[in-house]
């Protein structure tokens, strides 16, 4: 069978429909990218070490967004076709729950956490570096779960049509890595303050989507 499009109407509507959600969207991961880009501007005066430490650890926090979009992305249909249906029980905060983003990102967080060098050891055994991905990792590794929490919500919230809050809790770890680390910067601080500027982000991200999410008004059961 051949797909045809010749005849098919486009309907304007509908590409916005689309775009009120995709594009919004899109903001997230363009966010994480500019919050890692201003991190490591940050710790590039703390030396060699600390920066490729740095490095390597946040190579690890990359991971963490497609770990969840495995888990997250049939959430997306599922809200959608519940709220549609007027089923808003099943969208939300008591939707798809990301209880398995949690689960999984917190057991990886507590793994880096408590032994750091089952990563590090992967990428490096300059023992400068090393010491410096342990310790970003001991200090950002508690904060995993919270992506998960903040992620997980996210996908229900693409499902919903109500992304601008998760989009908005981005902006708001964006600020802190950037207003945050500049103040610790100036204040001459040691580098595992900025490792740990990473850990409060990373909560202040999940806590400012779950909190966003139970406020919103999904509406009533029909």
């Amino acid at each position: 069978m051949t797909l045809k499009l010749r005849g098919v109407p486009l309907q304007r509507e509908m590409f916005f429909d689309i775009l009120n959600v995709g594009a919004v969207s899109a903001v997230g991961p363009l966010q994480v990218v500019l919050t890692v880009l201003i991190h490591t501007r940050l710790v590039a005066g703390f030396g060699t070490a600390a920066l490729a430490g740095y490095g390597i650890g946040a190579r690890l926090e990359f991971l963490l967004g497609p770990i969840v979009f495995a888990i997250g992305i049939a959430g997306v249909p599922m809200v959608g076709m519940a709220i549609g249906a007027g089923n808003v029980a099943l969208g939300g905060w008591h939707g798809p729950r990301p209880a398995w983003a949690i689960l999984v990102l917190g057991t990886i967080g507590l793994a880096v956490t408590v032994a750091p060098e089952l990563w590090s050891g992967l990428f490096t055994g300059d023992p400068a570096v090393r010491a410096a991905v342990d310790v970003y990792l001991r200090r950002a590794g508690p904060g995993f779960a919270f992506v998960g929490l903040g992620l997980g919500l996210s996908f229900a919230s693409q499902g919903s049509g109500k992304i601008l809050s998760p989009v908005l809790a981005g902006t708001v770890r964006l600020a802190l890595i950037a207003l945050g680390g500049l103040v610790l910067t100036l204040a001459d601080t040691p580098a595992w303050s900025l490792f740990a500027l990473v850990g409060a982000s990373m909560a202040a991200f999940g806590l400012g989507v779950a909190a966003a999410v139970y406020l919103t008004p999904w509406g009533r059961d029909q």
